[in-house]
């Protein structure tokens, strides 16, 4: 590394808490599939900040909306109406086929609101004694970082010493429909779950599972809240995930790729009974809705649709998991994925998936390591057949690569 790499990772371990642990490359550019480094290095993104990027890095018409409504007006708080928000409401809801749409910020922020949702409607529509509602949740989740979301977390990296934790969750493996339908009782209000866990490695449940679980919860009225935040918007070669087995959420969070990578917007979209709970003053975010968002979250769902994105997910993602299936590699225990949502789990004894990662770097390519021995794939929706083929060539050669 040059010397000015050196000085800003090391300023940023000087000024900043150390709460990541990034891979060794300084970003300064990016276009498409691509990012450039201060040295002018040139890579192709597989991870997308984690999803955030489906569109590619700086869509110029993402851009344009962005630029455009930034010299009009930018905030306005939820105190007064503004001309974005209503026509984000339409065509997010015409999208999805939601009734009402909850917009906020971040991810986390979304997934604290469904929460709060879907108590209120437990106390106010099901009956559910005040205090007494349960949401289940699956070992392995991840929703985000707030103190509220880590509670229910299985990670003792998340958990460690941030307690204590707000009680009213209930943690079931993730991919057992049985272990549900036992885990529900007239107390609970809702069921919160990832259709793919990211976070977790890609773990995709077995089919027929949410059709199971999409049963269960209308038998026993208990809300389906399904965290797409990741998975949604065209991730996994379909708009929705659900959509892979045919079942409708009550509630569903999207965010990230909701703004394209411009700026933090995330919603929560529901049926009429649980959002319709809400009254004024009972939630809000002064930034959540506002037009700047709007404008840009209008943009990113326009070209993820109109430029064949989510059509051209399922395809490279096909073809991208039958080239990393292809690769022969003592190294690899399993392959997996679905659409453009792929990881690559090698054998404990491979050692650590970081260290695959710094070589795929040396050889253009940014991904990304979970949980120890899992590199996760997640290029932007508009890579083409000949990136995926360059890319799956230095794949081959790195997992293929002694480190011994």
């Amino acid at each position: 590394m040059s010397a000015s790499v050196i000085d800003f990772i090391a300023t940023e371990a000087r000024f900043g808490a150390r709460n990541y642990e990034p891979i060794g490359v300084v970003l300064s550019r990016g276009e498409g599939v691509w990012v450039w480094d201060t040295e002018g290095n040139r890579y192709l993104d597989c991870l997308s900040a984690y999803s955030a990027v489906s569109q590619g890095h700086c869509h110029p018409k993402i851009l344009a909306a962005m630029v455009e409504q930034a010299h009009r007006l930018t905030l306005t708080s939820r105190a007064f109406h503004n001309d974005q928000l209503a026509l984000f409401y339409e065509e997010i809801a015409a999208l999805t086929g939601s009734h009402k749409v909850l917009p906020m910020n971040s991810g986390a922020e979304a997934v604290e609101s469904a929460i709060k949702s879907v108590r209120k409607w437990g106390y106010e529509v099901k009956g559910v004694p005040d205090g007494q509602a349960e949401i289940i949740v699956c070992a392995n989740n991840f929703h985000g970082r707030t103190l509220g979301i880590v509670g229910f977390s299985t990670d003792p990296e998340t958990r460690t010493h941030f307690g204590p934790f707000a009680p009213g969750f209930r943690i079931i493996p993730f991919g057992d429909a049985a272990t549900l339908e036992e885990a529900i009782t007239p107390n609970t209000v809702a069921f919160l779950v990832e259709p793919i866990q990211g976070e977790a490695g890609v773990v995709i449940p077995p089919a027929g599972y949410f059709t199971e679980v999409r049963e269960l919860c209308t038998a026993n009225n208990v809300m389906l809240v399904l965290d797409e935040i990741q998975t949604g918007l065209g991730r996994t070669g379909k708009l929705l995930a659900e959509q892979h087995e045919g079942i409708e959420a009550d509630v569903t969070q999207l965010g990230k790729a909701l703004s394209g990578g411009f700026y933090p917007v995330s919603a929560v979209l529901s049926n009429n009974d649980v959002l319709g709970t809400l009254r004024p003053g009972q939630h809000g975010s002064t930034f959540g809705g506002n037009p700047l968002a709007c404008a840009v979250a209008r943009a990113a769902i326009r070209v993820l649709v109109e430029e064949g994105m989510i059509d051209n997910a399922a395809g490279q993602g096909a073809r991208f998991l039958e080239g990393l299936k292809d690769i022969r590699a003592n190294t690899i225990r399993e392959v997996r994925g679905r659409g453009l949502m792929l990881a690559v789990e090698l054998h404990p004894e491979a050692g650590r998936a970081r260290r695959y990662c710094e070589a795929l770097q040396a050889k253009g390519i940014l991904a990304k390591d979970t949980h120890e021995h899992t590199i996760r794939i997640a290029p932007p929706l508009v890579i083409t057949s000949d990136q995926v083929d360059w890319a799956l060539e230095r794949l081959a050669t790195t997992l293929t690569q002694d480190f011994s």
